[in-house]
């Protein structure tokens, strides 16, 4: 899994000028990141759980990963994107849906390329990242106040790379790769 730096594609040659470009950068570095670790790996692989009693699972990740996108837009956008996986019963529905099923595979990286690709959106239209949240924040110090685009944009960050050290772990433990 160990990419040369020159063949990586989380490496560019335009190192990003301002503060928005370098949060875009990051967010874009870890999502490609999550791709690379998850990359080869079967149906089973992608739902293989860590170790009992978690059901913690690449395909986990990728799907949780999912409602965070989802969860961004609800934010910052207003957007009307309930959750796809969590439900008021099952909280952990992304990680517990998670089955060596090709078809939820396939299903789970559509669903995440397609929020990726709305955030993207939405970020692209934006360019003060001191523009307020549209949506009900569940995040900060105060629940439902007003947050910056600054803020929840490293949030994202944040959960990304948080969720990329569980994918070293989980990709060397299903096949002993590691990498960068």
């Amino acid at each position: 899994m160990w990419v040369d730096p020159d063949d990586d594609p989380r490496e560019t040659d335009a190192a990003p000028a301002d503060e928005r470009g370098i949060l875009l950068d990051y967010l874009r570095a870890y999502r490609l990141t999550l791709e690379m670790k998850c990359a080869g790996l079967d149906a089973e692989q992608m739902a293989r759980r860590s170790a009992p009693p978690s059901t913690m699972s690449l395909l986990g990740l990728v799907r949780h990963l999912t409602e965070e996108e989802r969860h961004f837009r609800r934010v910052m956008a207003g957007d009307d994107a309930p959750n796809l996986y969590r439900t008021d019963e099952d909280r952990d529905g992304a990680f517990n849906g998670a089955l060596p099923d090709p078809a939820i595979v396939e299903d789970a990286w559509r669903q995440w390329r397609t929020e990726a690709e709305l955030t993207d959106r939405y970020l692209a239209g934006v360019t003060d990242l001191g523009t307020l949240n549209a949506g009900h924040s569940d995040l900060g110090p105060e629940p439902g106040g007003q947050l910056q685009l600054r803020d929840v944009l490293l949030a994202q960050i944040a959960e990304y790379a948080r969720h990329c050290g569980h994918a070293d772990l989980l990709r060397e433990r299903i096949d002993g790769r590691v990498g960068q």
